[in-house]
């Protein structure tokens, strides 16, 4: 699945991104009766709306776009190849090229880019997305009046693809309130305000398609999906509901898709847009561990199937939970009371615990529960990002890999829990190229028994360059293999 952010001529991948066509069904219901008929009862149906008129008249005066300039450095590729004449070296123009171009430094060019946005009060605070205004040289927002405004960034949050700017009117604006995105259900009409395609202040209207949509933008994906039509350059404008109130911010689309888009709860950005405002950042609490949902594999061997709670499967050294005694494979039962059932619950109830402040978790482990107290430290995304790197580093064949735990040997039928198993492997590596695959259990290098990354990390470095790396593997559905790598 391709998932594109919707900043009109801004997405970060050169992919064709398809319109969205939004078709909206009309139905209407009665009663419903209990099976044994016994009884009727009748529930509460809105119907739909004769007219969004108000709605979108009302809304659309706090509506801008947002145009932006950035600079791209050098040219890129495609400026460079037009500075060659149509025939290489025997192209007869070529003197002329030469003359006007031969001598010439790569040079820079304007990208435009166009996206939207929501007056929030009075002063001229704007809310938009991160990738709409990320690296602009110049922010212009053109309001439904047509006036034009210069305008300057308060403060970006990239983890939530959130962002606040702000314009100088010298009169009062028009203002968006929000709404509560926990009131939202399912199936209930709302209405998305934006400039798709450089078209501004386009209205269209859908229902809300789903909540909690998890698709792997980042560490707090906590998605509405709706079939609004929303198309590149509807980023950062609003999705309201049928009061009027602001309940998310849309940010993405499904390449290809139909009545498939993505906005941003309100619920979540309100903290968000807070701090921007006051502090021109984002602070989040900081656990220092690497977290998974359990499954029911895990929990059936672990004996833990009456809790619900999240694996810890590493711990980062001299972070919060090491200095307070957390280890790999304790389960995460509950923050400060409140349990935890998937691993993005954790993540962001943590991040909304203040600096300094001290939680208490409550921990199984080895069928004991236990409760740390753990003083909550500054995420820092820099060094995240740095340790994730690390983390996932490839070794020099092209090759990630991880211990091969009692679980996962359960879950591929293994006698023993001796060997390590592919994680991933680089594109264009000698593992690849040799067949070596994800999910591939390195059991032996060169007749020597391989239990943990170590073991492995030492077999390759014993063999000198030009050598033979013989690696006997299990794959799935194909049982033993011998695969030869020359190092």
């Amino acid at each position: 699945m391709k998932l594109f952010v919707n900043g009109y001529l801004a997405s970060r991948k050169n992919t064709l991104i398809a319109v969205l066509l939004l078709t909206v069904g009309i139905f209407a219901a009665s009663s419903i009766y209990s099976a044994s008929h016994a009884e009727a009862k009748t529930y509460p149906v809105h119907s739909t709306p004769q007219s969004f008129s108000d709605l979108a008249e009302t809304a659309s005066s706090a509506v801008v776009n947002i145009r932006t300039v950035k600079t791209i450095k050098g040219g890129g590729r495609v400026f460079r190849h037009f500075k060659k004449g149509p025939f290489g070296e025997d192209d007869p123009m070529k003197d002329f090229f030469d003359r006007f171009f031969g001598d010439e430094r790569p040079r820079d060019f304007k990208q435009r880019s166009l996206g939207s946005g929501f007056i929030i009060d009075q002063e001229g605070y704007i809310v938009t997305n991160n990738h709409v205004v990320e690296n602009a040289d110049k922010i212009e927002v053109i309001l439904n009046d047509e006036k034009q405004f210069d305008a300057k960034i308060v403060g970006r949050d990239p983890n939530t693809d959130l962002a606040l700017i702000k314009i100088k009117a010298k009169r009062s604006l028009p203002a968006l309130r929000f709404g509560d995105s926990e009131q939202l259900k399912v199936g209930q009409w709302v209405l998305a305000i934006g400039s798709p395609f450089g078209l501004e202040h386009t209205v269209t209207a859908g229902i809300v398609s789903a909540k909690g949509r998890v698709i792997g933008s980042g560490p707090y994906d906590d998605f509405i999906q709706t079939d609004a039509s929303i198309n590149p350059g509807n980023s950062g404008g609003p999705l309201l509901n049928m009061d009027g109130e602001v309940i998310g911010i849309n940010t993405a689309i499904i390449a290809g898709g139909q009545g498939i888009g993505f906005a941003i709860p309100v619920n979540l950005a309100k903290g968000i847009i807070d701090q921007l405002k006051n502090k021109g950042e984002v602070t989040r609490g900081w656990l220092g561990v690497g977290i998974q949902d359990i499954s029911k594999e895990v929990a059936a061997y672990y004996g833990i199937e009456g809790e619900k709670g999240v694996l810890v499967i590493e711990v980062f050294p001299g972070d919060p939970a090491d200095l307070a005694g957390i280890k790999p494979k304790d389960f995460i039962l509950s923050v400060n009371g409140q349990k935890m059932g998937t691993s993005r619950e954790l993540t962001g109830l943590i991040a909304d615990i203040g600096v300094g402040e001290t939680a208490k978790i409550k921990v199984w482990r080895d069928g004991k529960i236990e409760t740390f107290k753990v003083k909550i430290a500054k995420r820092e995304d820099e060094k995240i990002a740095s340790k994730e790197q690390r983390k996932e580093r490839h070794d020099e064949l092209g090759i990630r890999v991880a211990d091969l735990t009692p679980e996962l040997a359960r879950r591929y039928k293994l006698k023993d829990d001796q060997g390590v198993i592919v994680v991933d492997v680089a594109a264009d590596s000698r593992a690849e190229d040799a067949g070596i695959r994800a999910r591939d259990i390195i059991k032996e290098v060169n007749h020597k028994n391989i239990a943990t990354v170590s073991d492995l990390n030492k077999a390759i470095k014993d063999v000198k360059d030009g050598e033979a790396i013989e690696m006997f593997i299990w794959r799935i559905n194909r049982g033993f293999l011998v695969i030869k790598i020359i190092k």
